[in-house]
């Protein structure tokens, strides 16, 4: 009978303590709640699939193919460009209360971008917030990134790059759906 009060009173001790651990936690961030998921994020994962179109205009314009994977237990999405000019990646994931970007640009470097507001109308702006691997903001880097979900199989992505510390020009992605994963 001891051996089964002793085990009772060590459970009960140890969902006591497991109970002050999770309020001195929720003390520490100030008693704010983990961001609730985007929507914007979701809208990403939804582009699971493969996607075909054009980027450029007129005389520039050429074919590109696009990949969508929902990767690390969701909470990121993969974007493979594959197109002329090499294939790039970039990494879409959650940060706080806004959206993140890193692209993997065949230039060299790789941007970092954020989107606040991410879940407001049919389009998603990413803008500068960084990057890895230039000497300066002078250096050509994409700039900015607006993604426009214009129905569910049609996407255009607007990408502005910078040159000099001053926009380069912008190329436009249309793209449609071929394939859902």
């Amino acid at each position: 009978m001891n051996i089964r009060v002793a085990l009772s009173v060590g459970i009960v001790l140890s969902a006591l303590a497991l109970a002050v651990n999770a309020a001195e936690d929720k003390k520490e961030d100030g008693g704010k709640k983990a961001p609730a998921k985007d929507v914007g994020l979701e809208r990403f994962k939804l582009l699971e699939g493969i996607w075909a179109g054009k980027a450029g205009e007129g005389k520039d314009a050429h074919e590109v193919k696009i990949a969508y994977k929902v990767t690390s237990a969701g909470s990121a999405v993969v974007e493979t460009i594959d197109s002329e000019h090499g294939e790039m990646i970039t990494v879409i994931h959650q940060d706080g209360d806004a959206l993140a970007l890193t692209h993997y640009c065949a230039l060299g470097n790789q941007p970092h971008m954020k989107a606040n507001h991410a879940t407001e109308g049919k389009s998603v702006a990413f803008k500068f917030t960084g990057a890895s691997n230039m000497k300066s903001e002078k250096d050509m880097h994409m700039h900015n990134v607006t993604y426009t979900f214009v129905d569910k199989d049609t996407l255009k992505a607007e990408w502005t790059h910078y040159m000099d510390g001053k926009e380069g020009g912008t190329v436009v992605f249309e793209l449609k759906r071929v394939a859902k994963k």
